[in-house]
């Protein structure tokens, strides 16, 4: 199994339903689990590789005899924390409950002992015939999880259960099966996120290329998770949040004030804003001419963390390192002289990781080994971060 990212295993088999899926594809990501699809051949005719590869990011195969070499009906298996399979039509329900392995799917199901969660989609005779029910029942015997489809209606004009259910009530069984519980209720989550942007007239500023990005993942995992999340946005869009508060600033002194009103509230500050670190010694109302823009005097930005820090009680405090070189010994450093518990460093050489959805660093912990990240979602990492500060909360 993974031990820094969860991994699914998303199988999908030959039914209409397939396209529903991608939602789901889509909502695993949010929190935060890393997916891999493994479609049946025959779903290929709903779904195509193409659309899956693109959604996930990832390869995806059908067959035990593509890439050869990687071993995959093993190597997949065994990188597992979860299998989801939906849709599951009857006749892969059937493949499953004889043990057949007659393609990669089944091949990683017969290889695996994870936790597994069955989501049957299919015509309500089908769903209702003798094989079929013996088939669930074998499964739910072994062990496995299988959902009960929907009532409504299905291809056609035919009504009945055997609907594919709704992707909420999928996750809601997921989350059982998996334990994903909401381990933050109770808590107060403190995000800042975005760049600041430092005016030198009515029209120009000093900015950065944050996108906000990550503080929207990690604002929307805590939310999940049960916490009392406030998200200090400096110049992002934050019209995909629900469920969280969200205080809008401009510039490094908006957000000082900001965080001098909530951080003594909160458990836990993710502080993920790109803070100018100067600003223009004098801003002007008016804009500046053109011919008289020649120079700008600058003058440093308050030190924003180091402020917090010398106020922290009991709060867990995560910092991000954006550097182009020496990362691992900056961000040691900002670790100590900002009091953090936790820091997240990455390389932004040549714009990397800006705008971006996905991310790869170093994770540094105060009381714990480093943890090298390859290329994972954010909302992979906005988890493990949260996963990090329950640690420290103890």
């Amino acid at each position: 199994m993974s031990a820094t990212t969860r991994e699914v295993v998303l199988g999908v088999g030959a039914g209409i339903a397939a396209y529903k899926s991608c939602d789901l594809l889509r909502r695993l990501q949010e929190r935060g689990y890393g997916v891999t699809v493994v479609p049946t051949p025959s779903s290929l005719n709903f779904v195509g590789a193409a659309t899956w590869e693109a959604l996930s990011g990832r390869p995806v195969r059908t067959q035990v005899w593509e890439n050869v070499p990687e071993v995959s009906h093993i190597s997949i298996a065994q990188n597992a924390d979860f299998f989801l399979i939906a849709p599951a039509t009857a006749d892969l329900i059937a493949r499953i409950a004889a043990g057949r392995a007659d393609d990669l799917l089944t091949n990683l199901i017969v290889a695996s002992n994870v936790a597994m969660l069955i989501v049957p989609a299919m015509h309500p005779g089908m769903w209702n015939d003798p094989a079929t029910i013996a088939n669930v029942a074998t499964l739910r015997a072994r062990g496995y999880l299988v959902m009960e489809p929907e009532f409504g209606r299905l291809t056609g004009s035919d009504t009945g259960q055997g609907r594919f259910p709704e992707v909420s009530a999928i996750i809601t069984a997921f989350d059982s099966m998996t334990g994903n519980i909401r381990d933050l209720v109770g808590r107060r989550v403190l995000v800042t996120g975005g760049g600041t942007r430092e005016a030198i007239d009515s029209v120009r500023f000093i900015g950065n290329k944050s996108s906000g990005k990550q503080a929207l993942a990690i604002a929307r995992a805590a939310a999940l998770r049960g916490a009392d999340v406030h998200l200090i946005a400096a110049n992002m869009d934050t019209s995909s949040l629900t469920g969280v508060e969200v205080t809008n600033v401009e510039s490094a002194d908006d957000m000082r004030i900001a965080l001098d009103g909530q951080f003594p509230l909160c458990d836990v500050l993710v502080m993920s804003a790109a803070v100018a670190d100067a600003k223009p010694a004098h801003s002007v109302i008016e804009k500046i001419k053109k011919s008289l823009f020649t120079s700008i005097e600058l003058v440093a930005n308050p030190d924003l963390l180091a402020e917090l820090a010398r106020l922290k009680r009991h709060q867990v405090m995560i910092g991000f390192a954006a550097q182009t070189s020496n990362l691992l010994e900056s961000a040691r450093a900002k670790l100590v002289a900002k009091g953090l518990d936790v820091i997240y460093v990455n390389d932004v050489s040549n714009g990397a990781i800006f705008g971006k959805d996905t991310t790869q660093g170093m994770i540094l912990l105060r009381n714990g080994a480093d943890i090298a990240l390859k290329e994972v979602s954010k909302d992979a990492l906005a988890n493990l971060l949260l996963d990090h500060a329950i640690r420290q909360l103890g």
